[in-house]
């Protein structure tokens, strides 16, 4: 969010919370980082199609000043879901998936 071309906080200042941010590609030259605090409901939107072409999906924790690119995580558990359901990987999952496997 911005208020005035100032970037607004998603977490206060000191906020013990994990996030997810998904960086999704738009176009060639566009890209976008989309904020969650849910993993599950991150890999919920994965599946569902709400992004255009995610690249990469980042862990971080505001308290303890952590980073960690979680996609290959992310990615095995969408094509353990997709298994389990019996169901083929979306296409526009198929190069995430196959990317970070």
């Amino acid at each position: 969010m911005l208020e005035a071309g100032v970037p607004i906080p998603v977490v206060p200042y000191g906020a013990d919370q994990t996030l997810f941010v998904v960086i999704d590609r738009l176009d060639r030259s566009t890209e976008v980082r989309v904020e969650r605090s849910d993993l599950e409901a991150t890999i919920g939107e994965l599946v569902a199609g709400c992004f255009n072409d995610p690249i990469k999906v980042i862990s971080f924790n505001t308290l303890e000043h952590w980073m960690k690119d979680i996609s290959s995580d992310v990615a095995g558990e969408i094509k353990a879901r997709c298994d389990i359901d019996g169901v083929t990987l979306p296409d526009y999952l198929s190069d995430f998936v196959e990317n970070h496997s």
